[in-house]
Parts: C-alpha cells; structure tokens; sequence
C-alpha cells in the first residue's frame, strides 16, 4: 500500500471530504498536492478500504483495513493541545508517529495522540494518571464523548483538553478544568460551532530524564 493510502487511512475515522477538502486532509497526511489526495482516495475506495458517504462526507473505514501488525501501534501525533488557555492553534498537521507497545495499549484502532501543553489538567485522573505539561495525550476518535468524560475540543480553531460537562436543560456545554491552580470555565451552547474530535483514553507521561 501506497505511505499516503496507509495515512489517510490511520486519520481516517475523523477526516471529512465535505467539511476538511482536499487541501486540509493533504495538510494532515503531508501531502500538499490536492489532486493525490484524490487519487488516493478513489483507490482506497475502489479497493474496499473505506467507503465515502457521498451527502455527508464521512469517510469511514471498512473491515477490509488490515491491524496494525508487530510489538506497536504507530499512532499518529496531531501536535500540542492547550490545558490553559485556548490559545494554541489547531492546524491539525501531522507531526509524526509514537509507537506505544501494545501491552501498553490493548486497542490502537482509531487513536491519535497530542502533546499536553500547560497545567489546568493536572488534577485530571485517566487510568490513574493526571495530565500534565509534555504529557502525550492519547484520544479515541471512535468513542462518543459523554458528561464527564474529558476531551479533545476545537473552539475557535484552538485545541483544548477539558472535562466536559452537559446540561441538556439549558443546552450548555461547559469544559472545565482540573488544575491546583485557579483556570476559569468555558461555557458553549450547543448551537455554537465546535468540534469535539475524542475522548482521552491514556496518559503517556513524558519521561523523567535525569542525566546525573
């Protein structure tokens, strides 16, 4: 298989033809020329890989897509999300791969990894580990995010990982944080335009490196 067929098919559980374009899953795969995207596309298609909703533009992978094979999942880095402010831009270029050992995590299929940047999470608890500064946060794009589950969350084009919390009564959706220190809110309606990409599923602690 094709390096730029086997990328868009590690992304390919939360790319959208309709909504990201060519050029924007050319971004995310490194490929800058739009028409390969589509050549590549139309191949994974015609080979039964995905399937692509010709309404909606959802690509969505078919049980044709061969595991990841060997001791590792290769999971794809989509640069730093911010647990502060929202101020780090989500341009959602691929940075590269980690490769986690599969003792580590059980199921590799439609993850992807960011790069935790600031403190307001380090109180968080996934799996028993908190989030903090140069963590790898490890996101489930296939899971269905419900109240209290901490996320991956594009507001204003800016990468957040918060708890987020519904109130179906008033229709408000508010990410919060969990931080020793003091890190206000975000509130949103549910009207308003955000993306939630996935669910935090692991921690993978940036390692303690001591030279002496």
């Amino acid at each position: 298989m094709h390096q730029i067929q086997q990328k868009i098919l590690n992304f390919a559980d939360h790319l959208n033809l309709k909504r990201d374009g060519l050029r924007q899953i050319g971004r995310i795969v490194g490929e800058p020329h739009p028409f390969k995207i589509s050549y590549h596309l139309k191949r994974l298609e015609e080979n039964g890989f995905i399937k692509i909703d010709k309404k909606t533009g959802i690509i969505k992978r078919t049980k044709n897509t061969e595991p990841q094979k060997g001791l590792f999942w290769a999971i794809p880095v989509l640069g730093e999300a911010n647990c502060g402010e929202a101020n780090i831009f989500a341009e959602e270029n691929l940075e590269g791969y980690i490769k986690v050992s599969k003792n580590i995590i059980k199921i590799g299929d439609g993850l992807l990894a960011v790069k935790a940047s600031g403190n307001s999470m380090n109180k968080a608890s996934v799996n028993g580990q908190n989030i903090e500064d140069g963590d790898y946060v490890i996101v489930d794009t296939k899971k269905h995010p419900q109240s209290n589950n901490y996320i991956l969350a594009i507001i204003d084009n800016c990468a957040n990982i918060k708890k987020l919390l519904l109130n179906s009564k008033n229709k408000i959706i508010s990410l919060m944080s969990e931080s020793t220190e003091n890190h206000p809110p975000i509130f949103i309606h549910e009207t308003d335009k955000f993306l939630i990409n996935g669910v935090v599923k692991y921690i993978i602690k940036k390692p303690a490196v001591n030279w002496s």
